[in-house]
C-alpha cells in the first residue's frame, strides 16, 4: 500500500514537473521535451567536470569550442562571462595565435571614453554610402550586426527574436535572400538581401522585378540593400532549402511551391559580368537612393581584379563589400563546400582589402566581414585587417538558445533555432530571446571598445595591422601586416575615415543611458 502510494506520489510530481516545463517560457528545450529536458541542463552543468577527464576539452569541439559557447551563453544572459585560472588555450604548440598588443600610453587616436565596462553602442566610424553621394547615406549605429539568415532556413520565432533584438541594441539585420517575412518587421532594422533568386522582388517568371522592390522597402525600414554572390556555407552553389521547410507561408513570400525542394541558382541572371552588375548596382542607388553594396566568399581572385579596376577608372561602384570567410555558413551545405570551397575569412578579406587598397579606394568602401567573427579575438584581428563592421550568424543563433546540435538541415533543431515545425518553434519565446540577442550584442561591442583602449585608440576602426602579432606556439611572432602582405598604410584609416571617426568622437561613444534604440541615424 505505502509502495503504491509512493509511485502515485512520484507520478504526480513528475506529471507538474511536465505541465510547469510545457507552460513556462524561459527554456525551449523544456517545452519541446518537458522533464526529459532537465538531463540535459544538469550534463551542461557537470560538463566541465566530466570533460576534464573523460571526453573532451573546453577548446577541442567545433565550430564553436565549449570555451566559445559559454562566453556567448554567458553574455546573453549577462551571467558572469570570465574565466578564472587563465588561459587553458595550447599557447605553447599553437600555430596562427594572435596577440593584441596593448599599451602603455594611449596612441594615435587615444581613447577618451570610460564607458567600457557598460552595455554601449559603438556606432560604425564611416557614414553608409557617403563616399558616393547616395541620397539615403546613413551612418550604422552599431559596429555588430546580424548576419544574413533567412526566414525558412531560421524559425519565425528565432527570426522575430533577432529583429527584437536588433532594436533592443541598435543593430541592423540582414534579411538573408529569402525575403523580407513578417517577422522581420518588429522594430529592427534592415538590410534586404537580393539572391540569385530574387526573393520578394521577383516576376511570376522568377526574374528581378524594381518595381515590387521599391515597393516592398516602402513597407519596412530597409536602411542598404545586399546583393549576394555567393556565401561561406557553398560558395558558387546557390542556396537549398529542403522541401520539409517549405511551408506554405514560406512559399507565398518566395513565390515558390509549398513542399518542394526551394534551390536558388549558382549565378545571377540580372547581370553576367563585372561591367553589368556596377550597372545593376547604379540602377538600385538611382532607383531606391539607397546605398548597395554585395556579398561574398572568396575563390578566384579575377572577379576582384576587374571589380577594381572598373571602380579606379569610372563613376561607378560598390558602397559596401561583404566578405564571408568559407569557414562561416549557417546554411547546410554538401561537406566538401563546406570544408574546402573558398578561402578562410582572414585569407580572403585581406586578398581582397590589399586590391582597393593599393588601387587608393579603401577609404570610399564599407567593409564587412563574417565567418566566426561574433568572438571578440577574432573581431579585432578583423577590425586589424581593415573591416568597419562584422557580421555576427551562428554566434547568434547560439544567443537566441542554439546548442550547436548541428541538425539544422534535418528540420529537427531541438531548440526551435532553424526548423519550420511549429511545434519545435513553439519552444523558442521570441520576447524573452531577443533580450538574450540584445545582452549578447551589447556585451560584444563592450569587448571591442575594452580592448579598443587597452590598445590606445577609441574605436575598433582605429585598430590597424601593427597593434597584432600572430604566434608560433612560444618560437615566433609575425606582424599582422607581415603575415598579410600589407604595405606601409594599409588597414590604416585614411583621411575620410580620419575626419569621420572625430566627427563620431566629438561627444565621445554614447554609454548605455543614452544609446539610441535605433541602429542608424542620419549622415
Amino acid at each position: 500500500m505505502k509502495l503504491t502510494r509512493a509511485a502515485a506520489s512520484g507520478a504526480a510530481a513528475l506529471g507538474a514537473v511536465t505541465v510547469y516545463d510545457l507552460l513556462q517560457r524561459k527554456h525551449a528545450i523544456l517545452r519541446n521535451y518537458p522533464l526529459v529536458g532537465h538531463l540535459r541542463f544538469q550534463l551542461e552543468r557537470f560538463g566541465p567536470e566530466l570533460r576534464q577527464y573523460i571526453v573532451t576539452s573546453n577548446d577541442e569541439e567545433r565550430p564553436f569550442s565549449r570555451d566559445q559557447r559559454r562566453w556567448v551563453y554567458a553574455s546573453s544572459k549577462l551571467e558572469n562571462s570570465y574565466f578564472g585560472f587563465g588561459t587553458d588555450n595550447d599557447i605553447e604548440n599553437a600555430a596562427g595565435y594572435p596577440v593584441l598588443k596593448h599599451r602603455t600610453f594611449t596612441g594615435p587616436g587615444a581613447a577618451t571614453h570610460r564607458h567600457t565596462e557598460e552595455a554601449v553602442q559603438v556606432p560604425a566610424a564611416k557614414v553608409l554610402g557617403a563616399a558616393r553621394g547616395r541620397r539615403k547615406a546613413f551612418r550604422p549605429g552599431s559596429v555588430v550586426n546580424i548576419s544574413a539568415m533567412s526566414f525558412g532556413s531560421l524559425s519565425h520565432t528565432a527570426i522575430e527574436a533577432l529583429n527584437r533584438g536588433a532594436a533592443i541594441a541598435g543593430c541592423l539585420q540582414n534579411t538573408g535572400e529569402g525575403g523580407l517575412s513578417p517577422y522581420h518587421r518588429h522594430g529592427g532594422e534592415l538590410i534586404f538581401q537580393i539572391g540569385t533568386a530574387y526573393f520578394g522582388c521577383r516576376d511570376e517568371q522568377g526574374r528581378f522585378d524594381v518595381e515590387r522592390l521599391k515597393g516592398l522597402i516602402a513597407t519596412a525600414p530597409v536602411r542598404a540593400l545586399e546583393i549576394k554572390l555567393s556565401q561561406g556555407a557553398k560558395p558558387g552553389l546557390g542556396g537549398m532549402l529542403p522541401g520539409a521547410k517549405v511551408s506554405a507561408e514560406i512559399a507565398e513570400i518566395r513565390g515558390i511551391t509549398a513542399g518542394e525542394d526551394c534551390a536558388s541558382p549558382s549565378r545571377h541572371q540580372a547581370f553576367h559580368d563585372v561591367d553589368s552588375l556596377l550597372d545593376f548596382v547604379e540602377m538600385l542607388a538611382d532607383e531606391t537612393g539607397l546605398p548597395v553594396g554585395i556579398k561574398s566568399a572568396v575563390g578566384n581572385f579575377d572577379f576582384w581584379d576587374e571589380l577594381v579596376e572598373h571602380m579606379a577608372a569610372g563613376e561607378r561602384g560598390v558602397d559596401f563589400v561583404n566578405i564571408d570567410g568559407g569557414e562561416g555558413g549557417t546554411g547546410a551545405a554538401p561537406l566538401v563546400f563546406a570544408d574546402s570551397v573558398a578561402y578562410p575569412f582572414r585569407i580572403g578579406f585581406s586578398e581582397v582589402y590589399k586590391r582597393f587598397a593599393e588601387a587608393g579606394l579603401a577609404d570610399d568602401v564599407m567593409f564587412i566581414g563574417a565567418g566566426k567573427l561574433g568572438l571578440p579575438e577574432n573581431a579585432l584581428v578583423a577590425f586589424a585587417l581593415g573591416v568597419d563592421m562584422v557580421n555576427v550568424g551562428r554566434e547568434a543563433m547560439l544567443s537566441v538558445g542554439c546548442i550547436q546540435a548541428q541538425k539544422c538541415h534535418t528540420d529537427r533543431c531541438p531548440t526551435g533555432v532553424a526548423t519550420q515545425d511549429r511545434r519545435l518553434a513553439r519552444g523558442l519565446d521570441p520576447e524573452l530571446k531577443s533580450v538574450r540577442a540584445a545582452n549578447y550584442l551589447t556585451s560584444l561591442r563592450r569587448d571591442l571598445l575594452k580592448v579598443s583602449e587597452a590598445l590606445g585608440v577609441a574605436h575598433p576602426s582605429l585598430i590597424t595591422p601593427d597593434d597584432v602579432d600572430i604566434l608560433d606556439g612560444t618560437c615566433r611572432r609575425t606582424p599582422l601586416r607581415e603575415m598579410y602582405g600589407y604595405a606601409e598604410g594599409w588597414g590604416q584609416p585614411g583621411p575620410l575615415l580620419r575626419a569621420q571617426v572625430a566627427a563620431l568622437m566629438a561627444d565621445e561613444l554614447p554609454g548605455s543611458e543614452d544609446a539610441p534604440h535605433t541602429s542608424s541615424g542620419p549622415a
